[in-house]
């Protein structure tokens, strides 16, 4: 049997310690790549894309949420102003069910069927088909929630 001086056992639990607290912080930077959201009153996981407008809206999130009233449009999103400014990354996209887009800057646009615009995407719902997306978004203005956990 080894037995390690004490003060090489002090050296390996600082070193054990300084490996746990990294590790700490690389998974919770890491988990940061969805976010809720509340649709009336009935909430869904969204999956962020990577990109300054979500590393942004993370930082918003993480001190309150943001509520948006969103009327339909055109018959394939509901759109809202989302009271503040991301940066963009606009690019030409075909959208579909679930995807959340950031327009001008300050709108977001949730979409319920597809189209093709220059967007800046933040992210999609998971897990959601069109009819029960179709019935909880309904035909009028719905209110939107994001937030954290």
């Amino acid at each position: 049997m080894t037995i390690i001086p004490s003060n090489k056992k002090l050296f390996l639990i600082i070193l054990l310690m300084i490996f746990i607290s990294s590790s700490a912080v690389n998974a919770e930077n890491s988990i940061k790549n969805e976010i809720k959201l509340k649709i009336n009153d009935t909430d869904f996981d969204v999956e962020l894309e990577n990109n300054s407008a979500t590393e942004e809206l993370i930082k918003i999130l993480e001190k309150e949420n943001i509520t948006i009233n969103a009327e339909d449009y055109g018959g394939f999103e509901k759109v809202g102003d989302l009271g503040l400014d991301l940066p963009t990354s606009d690019e030409n996209i075909n959208t579909s069910l679930g995807d959340i887009v950031l327009y001008q800057g300050n709108y977001i646009s949730l979409f319920y069927d597809s189209h093709s615009w220059s967007y800046t995407k933040l992210g999609k719902i998971k897990n959601i088909d069109q009819r029960q997306l179709k019935e909880i978004l309904g035909t009028g203005n719905v209110t939107l929630v994001l937030h954290l956990e």
